[in-house]
């Protein structure tokens, strides 16, 4: 299968470090990272036709990634002194 895009990581590539220091020292932020990555892999799974889905579901998961991804950016953008810390 090709390489899943969207990651977290090529989403926020500043922020590499933060979310590894995040989803180790901060449960919340780990469990919606776990989702995020969860529901990233079922839109790249449904949009390669690998296991197809129909457009109200496609559309249903997509603005979960939204959402989930807002409330990761929101979380970086609070830590963000505590990121400077750790650089």
């Amino acid at each position: 299968m090709s390489d899943t895009p969207h990651k977290l990581t090529d989403e926020f590539p500043d922020h590499r470090t933060q979310i590894s220091h995040l989803k180790q020292v901060d449960g919340h932020f780990a469990r919606i990272c776990d989702e995020y990555t969860e529901i990233n892999q079922k839109i790249h799974l449904a949009e390669t036709d690998i296991e197809p889905t129909d457009d109200a579901r496609m559309s249903e998961m997509r603005k979960t990634r939204m959402r989930l991804k807002d409330e990761i950016y929101g979380m970086l953008v609070r830590h963000e002194p505590e990121a400077e810390r750790l650089a």
